[in-house]
């Protein structure tokens, strides 16, 4: 595993201990001298993750579109590689190439957006990338919930459910990402 995309909020949140987790996890990507894919700009736990990424000797790709350039401050030139695109969904492609899994830190409908669109590309066989919730200060609890209320009702098979792995801590996270086991394209028949 080279590059790691991560999906996270452009503020920083009500708690200082999301700052901190993004932290934690952009520590563990230099420490397995993997790459960070991240949303290309400068600001909240985004702007914190890859700045303690650079700042640790790591690797950074940024990837932004030229509507949130100048809103979300574009992360300075010294950024490994910052690609410019023109929409969100040019973004999120481009992101889904250059990773080989994701994770996504607490944010907004934007980190939620991105994850899901993700979590769908892996049940309909787009990619066969592990993914997970870095869940930090059980942000992301009422959403397992959710998921765990979809298998219920069967909106989702559980084989799908497991693909999104959860776990507080950024090394555990990265090692379930390394035992991840491919499953078969959802199918209707």
């Amino acid at each position: 595993m080279k590059r790691i995309a991560v999906f996270c909020g452009s503020s920083y949140g009500a708690s200082n201990i999301y700052k901190e987790g993004a932290i934690q996890l952009g520590k563990e990507l230099v420490k397995r001298d993997i790459t960070l894919v991240y949303g290309g700009a400068s600001v909240g736990i985004m702007g914190e993750l890859a700045n303690t990424v650079l700042a640790e000797g790591g690797e950074v790709i940024g990837v932004i579109p030229t509507l949130l350039e100048e809103r979300e401050i574009a992360h300075p030139p010294h950024l490994s590689e910052l690609y410019t695109v023109h929409t969100m969904h040019e973004r999120k492609a481009k992101m889904a190439e250059l990773a080989d899994a994701f994770i996504a830190l607490p944010g907004g409908p934007g980190t939620m957006e991105e994850f899901f669109e993700i979590f769908t590309w892996a049940q309909i066989g787009l990619h066969q990338k592990p993914f997970g919730l870095l869940n930090i200060h059980q942000y992301f609890n009422p959403l397992v919930s959710l998921f765990d209320h979809m298998v219920e009702q069967q909106f989702l098979q559980e084989k799908y459910r497991s693909l999104a792995m959860v776990d507080s801590n950024p090394s555990s996270l990265i090692e379930k990402f390394t035992t991840f086991e491919p499953i078969s394209v959802k199918t209707y028949s």
